[in-house]
């Protein structure tokens, strides 16, 4: 029989659509809350339970943590599951739980832990058992620059149940990043190298570190900034979405564009900045033509679903596939070995939909077509 450790961080992921670039401290999701914001990670965590029961071939035992840190999930696919503590630290759950539950899934020998949340949650587990146990993270956080997670929830649970039926192998010592969220939220990214964990590896199922932008690429991004606003129509809406590649057409264009927020531009001019799902839905109904411009994370590649959850699945089907503009400098592309780009927007019908080949904007006056992945 083998054991499985579930551990669900109930609000990792919304502050993405509100656009607040994480939800780390009380303080921040009370502001999320205020704002609109609703649960994610369940969610996710159900997409990847589902695949993992599908595919899933062996006996399990499941420890996962009381209420909405698991238990409520689980029972809905299984009576086989023990908590592995009865109640939390205090009122809300917290890191500490997410802390001590990784700690007693230790300690019973668990095969695997899966693990819905971010790059927060992803460090909480690292500093308790470090390389002693295999995890597996579910995307579900606004932030993820670690390179524990599957590439979707799905992914996770089609590769949690390979790797537990033996059919899987390999095991890979993973980074684990954490960035400043008050610095990121100002605009600034500062990340660093928290510590490693031990996660099943596939190809095609697991995301790669984030990378960052070299300096040579500076001049190419402004190339490809002038070949957007040369290229742009009267009358229409941009959204422009996060990441200097992006940040380099507000510069072309003269305007102050936020480097990790969404910002609206007309006719040259800025009308919305660092944008939250329902302003930015509310622009879209005043606008006849809306075009969305994304550009891919390096080294991973999503265009959708990673660090712009403003631009929503009801976004998205408001402006429609065909209003996507993807920009990116070769060498994002190259970092990406051949993989395809990829969304993950949080609606499965969505992300299927998007599937296909785009041209993507490389320089002035240079394009090149590109595979879109679900």
């Amino acid at each position: 029989m083998k054991k499985i450790g579930l551990i669900v961080n109930p609000i990792a992921g919304m502050g993405g659509a509100v656009g607040l670039k994480g939800t780390d401290g009380i303080h921040t999701l009370e502001k999320a809350l205020a704002l609109g914001a609703t649960p994610r990670a369940p969610q996710r965590a159900r997409e990847a339970l589902e695949a993992l029961f599908k595919c899933i071939n062996v006996d399990s035992l499941f420890y996962t943590c009381p209420q909405d840190m698991g238990e409520n999930l689980l029972k809905v696919y299984t009576k086989n599951y023990k908590l592995a503590f009865p109640k939390f630290k205090g009122e809300l759950s917290s890191s500490l739980d997410t802390i001590e539950a990784a700690k007693l899934m230790k300690e019973c020998k668990v095969d695997l832990i899966l693990f819905a949340g971010g790059d927060g949650t992803a460090r909480d587990i690292c500093s308790a058992i470090g390389l002693d146990v295999p995890v597996l993270g579910i995307p579900s956080g606004v932030k993820i620059h670690s390179a524990a997670f599957a590439v979707t929830p799905a992914k996770a649970g089609e590769l949690a149940a390979k790797f537990l039926s033996g059919k899987v192998r390999n095991l890979k010592e993973s980074e684990v990043m954490d960035i400043d969220e008050e610095a990121y939220r100002a605009g600034e990214v500062k990340a660093r190298l928290f510590g490693y964990l031990l996660i099943p590896w596939e190809r095609n199922k697991i995301q790669s570190r984030k990378a960052g932008t070299m300096p040579s690429e500076r001049a190419i991004q402004q190339a490809i900034a002038e070949e957007v606003v040369t290229n742009m129509e009267e009358g229409t809406l941009y959204l422009l979405g996060p990441g200097t590649t992006v940040k380099a057409i507000g510069d072309r264009l003269g305007i102050e564009k936020s480097l990790l927020g969404v910002d609206g531009v007309l006719d040259g001019s800025l009308i919305g900045k660092d944008l939250i799902e329902k302003e930015i839905l509310k622009l879209v109904e005043q606008h006849k033509k809306v075009k969305v411009i994304v550009s891919p994370i390096g080294g991973q590649g999503y265009i959708l679903g990673r660090g712009n959850l403003q631009l929503s699945p009801r976004v998205i089907r408001r402006v429609a596939k065909e209003n996507i503009i993807i920009v990116s400098t070769p060498q994002k592309i190259a970092s990406l070995h051949g993989s395809p780009l990829l969304v993950d927007s949080g609606d499965a019908n969505l992300d299927k939909s998007m599937r296909g080949v785009y041209p993507v904007i490389t320089g002035y006056r240079e394009r090149m077509m590109y595979r879109v992945e679900a």
